[in-house]
């Protein structure tokens, strides 16, 4: 017995042994895998985020290789042919947006807004688009100017609870943000049913701007703007109107391009120059098909051929919920020196929005890079956060959207990352404001999609796009330096780099 004790004993410590050697080796092995995928420091600066989140942007790094270039696969950057200047990258702060943030922890909301928009430490997303007055995602229909006579302007409780504050937050973040406003409606009072009986048109939703009222429209725009900058907010850019075609909306004004026009060129344009607000001015802000309204075609080039108009506009806006991406290459061939930006889509029900798996690569392919290499400056998606009910939300506004993120409403911590707030991540961490978009050529395949810029402080980015079922080991070559990289299946990889 003492014998078949001591075999026991033997047998079990030398599989202990063996059990603690294989650990070891496994450790070590992890380690080395660890070690290798995740170096703290090299030439080449890279985000990769798969659709099964096996990479989460996750931020890895690369150094330039040694070895003379022989691969086939290899995509060479051009600077000397150059696009259109980028403004940036970012999504809307709506009413519902900065209610969800301000629900959450102090400590959790810097933290959520430090990885968005910090340029130093996340993301860096660098443009956000707010509504004038309310939107299809606020607390409630409302304007700025709700009742006649000058002296009942006012900023609104939305505004001075929930957008200011989370702005200021974010502007503390990234003092560089640039910001658009866009109202979903004018007041009610400068509202009637149509341009021929020049009816009262008393609803929040449709009705066209009494031409009577264009001065006072413009005049709210004008203290609007200044409201804001006296609480440090400097909005860039406006829209006269959001989806001008768009009649159905909880909040909407129709204003065709005849109506636009004549408000820009008499009353809005005027007033911001005569107040000294050098703020852009972008018309249209809709989508890509007007809405399959045959007379409502070329919105913004029938506004661009009045000169006096085009005078004040800087370019137009774009949404893709009709039509085709395309519609902005004709924009730009037809008027080159006009700005496009891209200003609003959305994930929903719809379009199985939730599923990373899915969304992920059309999204990239459809907005993020399609978009920019239709000539866009500017890349903004729909709400920034919503919640996981999709809210709040209204009756009359969209009942089925998800946010860029969803927030677990039960707790107002748990945090879901959807496709726009990777596509959108994937832009602004390489590609900075004032960046040039720049030729590449070279290695195509079937699901590759790829664009090249050239910051200001002459660093190189890269957005790659791998749409394929299998990983691809691609080189980038800058005409100095070139290096390669294992891209995973169904991935999007961002590179930046310094030549």
């Amino acid at each position: 017995m003492k014998n078949l004790n001591k075999k026991n004993m033997l047998y079990t410590t030398l599989l202990l042994s063996s059990l603690f050697l294989a650990n070891c080796e496994r450790s070590s092995y992890q380690a080395s895998l660890a070690d290798d995928g995740l170096k703290k420091s090299g030439n080449v600066a890279l985000y990769v985020t798969t659709n099964n989140r096996s990479y989460d942007f996750q931020k890895l790094y690369l150094d330039f290789s040694t070895k003379f270039n022989m691969s086939p696969n290899t995509i060479t950057i051009d600077p000397a042919t150059t696009y259109q200047t980028m403004d940036g990258f970012g999504a809307a702060i709506t009413g519902s947006a900065c209610y969800n943030l301000m629900k959450m922890s102090k400590a959790d909301r810097t933290k959520f807004l430090t990885e968005t928009f910090s340029d130093k430490d996340g993301m860096g997303m660098s443009y956000v688009r707010i509504a004038i007055g309310c939107s299809d995602f606020s607390m409630s229909e409302y304007t700025c100017w709700d009742t006649p006579g000058r002296e009942n302007f006012g900023l609104q409780s939305e505004e001075k609870q929930y957008i200011i504050p989370v702005l200021k937050e974010i502007l503390a973040i990234n003092p560089n943000l640039k910001i658009l406003g866009s109202p979903w409606t004018s007041p009610r009072w400068m509202k009637v049913n149509n341009l021929t009986s020049l009816q009262p048109y008393n609803s929040w939703t449709g009705g066209q701007l009494n031409p009577q009222h264009y001065q006072d429209y413009a005049w709210y725009f004008v203290k609007w703007l200044q409201a804001f900058k006296a609480e440090g907010i400097e909005v860039g850019a406006i829209t006269p109107q959001n989806e001008p075609l768009n009649k159905g909306n909880s909040a909407s004004l129709y204003m065709p391009w005849q109506d636009q026009l004549a408000f820009v060129k008499t009353a809005l344009g005027p007033q911001l120059r005569q107040a000294s607000l050098a703020t852009k001015i972008y018309v249209f802000d809709h989508n890509y098909n007007y809405d399959d309204i045959a007379e409502q075609n070329d919105y913004p080039i029938n506004i661009y051929n009045d000169p006096v108009a085009a005078s004040f506009i800087a370019g137009s806006a774009w949404h893709d919920y009709g039509g085709n991406r395309a519609e902005l290459l004709d924009i730009h061939t037809k008027r080159p020196d006009k700005e496009i930006i891209f200003t609003e889509t959305s994930i929903g029900e719809w379009n199985d929005g939730r599923n990373l798996g899915v969304r992920l690569t059309q999204d990239m392919a459809t907005i993020a890079l399609g978009t920019v290499n239709n000539w866009s400056k500017a890349v903004i998606v729909w709400n920034l956060m919503l919640d996981s009910d999709k809210g709040p939300n209204r009756s009359g506004g969209c009942q089925t959207c998800y946010g860029a993120v969803d927030i677990q409403k039960s707790n107002y911590k748990a945090i879901t990352r959807n496709s726009h707030y990777y596509i959108i991540g994937h832009l602004s961490a390489v590609v900075k404001p004032g960046a040039t978009r720049i030729g590449a050529s070279g290695y195509n395949a079937e699901g590759l999609q790829y664009l090249a810029f050239k910051n200001t402080d002459n660093s190189y980015a890269v957005v790659l796009l791998n749409d394929s079922g299998e990983s691809r080991k691609i080189t980038l070559n800058d005409g100095k330096n070139h290096f390669s990289y294992e891209v995973p299946a169904k991935s999007v990889v961002s590179y930046r780099w310094t030549k």
